[in-house]
């Protein structure tokens, strides 16, 4: 999380965790997980994260630090209580593998006004800022792992909006950055669905596509609909999407005229890419996959057996 921001997570999330085998079907979907998986979480719905600098008067529960590695990871519930009544309050996961963060309880916790002013709501107009954008690559050369987790959410969403069919994806940075991923989960051959991007700021393909990549609102979450549509489309972070679909000019130098297509410029250096291909995080997409009812279809099979 970004400083002086939080997310609200509407699914349940955190302990306490109930195994497959005792949870039965219709009670994990009740908890809207719809394919097999080793355990459920029974854990509180509407959960707050902040960024853990946003934290103040909590203390750690020792005897709930639990994690991995050199890190906590919230296996034995919150473990985090406020400083003055010690009533636990918070969960900190900071273990490897896990975006830091706190997760506040939302029956122990209330919201109050800071006095502060508060800054403006984002919304779609935000997108075209170059600011907003999500390069795909970190300082240090590596893949983005807000990148690597995007695509695992969207990767699932097309499986189930294309119900493991094939597809063709538009040229250019959408086919260069995710053509890879795609291409190792979607199988060949007949029955093809193609795939566009559509979004604010973006005119509508016609005719229609059989799927949209679109942006979640950058508050909400909900994804970009054209007006009357009930299409597929297929979610995307605002941030990559914003990326793929406006990443504007890569040079430092002004330049005048219009250069001939696939024409590239020597005076600045290429944009870096990693050595191996951009690949989707795998709990990102199993989690989401799971947790979409279109996963009961039978086309879906194979990834519910995996």
């Amino acid at each position: 999380m970004e400083p002086a921001t939080y997310a609200v997570d509407p699914r349940p999330t955190g302990a306490p965790w109930r195994l497959w085998e005792e949870v039965g079907e219709d009670a994990a979907a009740r908890q809207g997980v719809y394919a097999r998986v080793y355990s459920v979480s029974f854990g509180a719905r509407n959960r707050v994260a902040i960024a853990p600098g946003d934290s103040r008067s909590m203390v750690l529960i020792p005897e709930k630090c639990e994690g991995y590695c050199q890190g906590v990871d919230g296996r034995a519930g919150p473990n985090l209580a406020c400083e003055r009544c010690g009533r636990a309050v918070a969960t900190r996961m900071d273990d490897c593998g896990l975006w830091q963060a706190v997760w506040l309880e939302p029956d122990a916790v209330v919201r109050r006004p800071s006095g502060l002013p508060a800054g403006p709501r984002p919304d779609w107009d935000d997108l075209e800022r170059a600011e907003h954008r999500v390069p795909p690559v970190e300082p240090d050369g590596s893949w983005s792992r807000r990148w690597e987790a995007a695509i695992g959410v969207a990767l699932a969403h097309l499986v189930a909006a294309t119900e493991d069919r094939p597809v063709t994806l538009p040229a250019g940075p959408v086919t260069e950055l995710l053509g890879h991923a795609v291409g190792r989960c979607l199988p060949n051959g007949p029955g093809v669905r193609s795939v566009e991007l559509a979004g604010p700021g973006i005119r509508m393909p016609r005719p229609r596509p059989d799927v949209l990549l679109v942006p979640r609102h950058p508050l909400t979450g909900d994804p970009w609909r054209p007006p009357g549509d009930e299409g597929a489309v297929v979610p995307l972070d605002s941030g990559v999407w914003a990326y793929l679909a406006h990443p504007g000019e890569t040079s430092p130098l002004p330049a005048t005229g219009v250069l001939p297509e696939g024409v590239l410029r020597d005076d600045y250096p290429l944009p870096q890419h990693p050595g191996p291909p951009l690949m989707p995080h795998r709990r990102a997409f199993a989690d989401t996959l799971v947790g979409l009812p279109a996963v009961r279809g039978p086309r879906l099979r194979r990834f519910r057996d995996a």
